[in-house]
Order: structure tokens, then sequence, then C-alpha cells
């Protein structure tokens, strides 16, 4: 039964989309006229979660940014609410929901908090993609209920030596018995503090590069794996980033994910939907960046008037929102490219560089119109300016998005 996005603010079951001759369709995507133009059960999946993350998760923002830290109670309501197995099928417990669906709650939530944006975000876009696309049957019935009930997921490739040059990993795994032993560091993991489970790349034959990649399903407590140091970020602090340390550690032949050397192919398509990610954390950030400006400039009075009035402040709102707007139709476009299986590889780096540098730009306008008070952490949006720098740096920084972009372009 195809999945449908109830006013509980909970998955539903609701009925096949019906084709030619009223021929049951099953998987069918209905993508309205409008790209910005949402279904339904899109709208009702927007308004649910922008409304828990405004009841829920507004109070709290201010709190975790200081701490550092998303509190393990919100994570289960995040479970509860049904984010964190968006497109995890039924059988498995999750929703049943489609790419799509995953990045609309990336957005909405994110126009509050995008730490906790992309805590979601990894989970669907990456983590639960990976296992969907690689996982053996074995390892989905094992894993996909955990990951839809209670268990954080995160995915490790970066290392010290391998950050934009995603595949120079030093990180290895040696052959022994029914298994392999996984050695090495990994760095900047989004969800290391947190998760329970973690996709991890190393090389099994370095002699042959990238070809010796491969992908590992590893459980926080399976011995000769620690987690490590856990960075001091300027923004998104209460997102976890994360060191993990492999010494030895003993990984059965059955968590290989994807086949052995393979891992490179895991890793770039996984990777290429993640983009679409977090160009919905960056949209949802700016668009929350002009939540707050348009209330502040209604309510700020200068010389009489609300600064809202003058001109020259809504000539700036103006553009802010047209550059959302823009982000926007990027982001949506890839997203729905993605799901009716049509190419999209141009189009996520379209809408991650583009939606990185519109948030940038928005959440500095912001501070710049909230004048002195936008500069101090009683108010929102300085907290949204230095949670966008890193729209630019993660899952590919701007310069490999443009690279992306002109080899798609120049073929």
């Amino acid at each position: 039964m195809q999945k449908t996005w109830n006013k509980n603010g909970e998955f539903g079951v609701g009925n096949w989309k019906l084709g030619v001759d009223n021929i049951p369709v099953p998987n069918a995507i209905t993508v309205p006229t409008a790209l910005t133009t949402l279904t339904e059960d899109e709208q009702l999946l927007c308004d649910s979660v922008y409304e828990f993350s405004d009841r829920e998760i507004r109070p709290l923002v201010r709190e975790m940014d200081e701490h550092a830290k998303i509190p393990r109670q919100l994570i289960d309501q995040l479970f509860d609410l049904g984010v964190m197995a968006i497109e995890i099928p039924d059988t498995h417990g999750g929703g049943g929901g489609t790419f799509f669906h995953s990045v609309l709650a990336v957005e909405a939530l994110s126009r509050v908090d995008p730490s906790v944006g992309v805590l979601v975000d990894v989970q669907n876009t990456l983590v639960v993609n990976a296992f969907l696309k690689w996982g053996s049957a074995s390892l989905k019935s094992a894993y996909l209920p955990r990951l839809a009930k209670d268990t954080v997921g995160a995915y490790a490739l970066s290392e010290a030596g391998s950050g934009s040059d995603a595949f120079a990993l030093a990180a290895r795994a040696i052959e022994r018995g029914d298994g392999f032993t996984l050695t090495g560091r990994k760095l900047w993991i989004t969800n290391g503090n947190e998760a329970g489970v973690f996709i991890v790349f190393a090389n099994v034959k370095p002699e042959d590069g990238y070809r010796g990649i491969t992908a590992f399903v590893v459980e926080r407590d399976m011995p000769g794996f620690t987690v490590g140091k856990k960075e001091d970020k300027l923004g998104i602090r209460a997102s976890s980033t994360c060191e993990l340390i492999f010494e030895d550690c003993a990984v059965p032949r059955a968590n290989v994910l994807g086949d052995v050397g393979k891992g490179y192919k895991v890793a770039i398509e996984t990777l290429n939907e993640g983009r679409i990610g977090i160009g919905a954390q960056m949209l949802g950030l700016a668009q929350g960046a002009l939540d707050h400006t348009i209330k502040y400039t209604k309510e700020r009075k200068q010389f009489g008037s609300a600064i809202a009035d003058f001109q020259g402040v809504q000539f700036q709102l103006a553009r802010a929102a047209t550059e959302i707007e823009s982000a926007r139709l990027l982001v949506y476009n890839a997203a729905r490219l993605r799901d009716n299986g049509q190419p999209f590889l141009r189009e996520a780096a379209m809408c991650k560089l583009h939606a990185s540098e519109v948030a940038e730009r928005v959440a500095s306008l912001a501070v710049n119109l909230f004048g002195g008070y936008g500069f101090v952490k009683d108010y929102p949006v300085e907290k949204l300016y230095r949670d966008a720098k890193i729209g630019q740096i993660y899952e590919g920084t701007s310069n490999l998005q443009l690279q992306t972009i002109a080899r798609q372009i120049l073929a």
C-alpha cells in the first residue's frame, strides 16, 4: 500500500494511485505541475514536522547549542514521529515514504534547528538509503527495524588524509577467517556520539587503490571499536561530529554492505543523494532566518516607523525571498528526479552548491537587519549564521560541486 502522512503526524496507509484503465500502479509518484506545489500528503508531512519542531525543538535550541548535545529524549521523539525511518518499508517498521518525503522533513526541521535537521538527514539519505540499495536481505532484516525503532546511524568515510580526496583511505580491512578486522581512524563523523550502527569504509587491497574499498556495517559495541574525540565546532554544535577509532575490530563477513571492493560505488551513489539532503538543510536554515527577520523588521521601530516599512529593507527581504525560492526549486527538482529514476548528479550538485550559498547570504542579512541584537546569543540569527558555514564544506565542498557541474555540462 502507498504510504501517506496523516494529520496525527505519523505515516498511515492510503490507496494505490490508479493508472490507465484504473489499473493500480505500485510505488507511483505524483508530481505536481509546479515543483514547489506539494501534494496533500506532502503538505501534511511538512506541516506536521514543522509544528513538532516549533513546539518541541525550538525551546531547546539555545541549550542544545551551548551544551553541544541533542537530548536523547528528543531523539526518541523523532523516532516516535517517524522521521528517522521515512523510507524504510513498513515491513521493517518504517514509513514506506519517498526520498522527497525525507527532503521535506529535513527542510522543516532545519527551519528551527539545522543540527536536528542533519541528524535526521544522515539517518535517512545516507544510512537508510545505503542499506536499502546495497544491503543483503539478512542485513536489511537485522538493521532496518532497529534504525526504524530506536537506533541512530552514522556514515564513516572521511579521514585525516581523505577529505575532498574521499578515496585516499588509510583505514585497512584485513581478511581473517570468516570475516575482516578493521584498523584505522575516521574523522568528522556526523551522529558519531549517538549512533549505534555505523557504515564504515576501509580498503581490503590498498595496492588496487579505490578498487579495494569496501563498506562494512559496524556496531558500536563491537570489540576494537571506540568513539573518540567529539569536535567543538563553530556551528551545528548540537550535532555530534566525532573521531572513530578501529583497532583490530572484528567484523563478520555477513556485514559487508554490497560487494567486497565495491565500496567506492556505495559511497559515490549514496553521497550524490546525500547532497540533496544537505541542500534541504540549508534551504530550511535560510527560510528560518528569513522568518525571524520578517517578524523582527515588522516589530522594530526606527524614526517612528517599523523598519519593514522602509524601501531599502523591503528590497533586501525581497531579494532574500527570491534566492530562497530559487534554492527550493533546485532542491525539489533534484529530489523528484531521484525519486523518478532520472539522472540527478548535476542537479544534486547544483542544489547543494546554491542552497548553501543562499543560506550564508540570508543568515548574514538577518544579522545585519537585527543590528546589534543580531550579534548576541539572546536572539536566534547569530546561531543560524554560524550554522550556515558548514553547508559549503561537508558532503563535498563548493569547489567539488562546481567541478561536478562543469564535468556534466562539458561532457
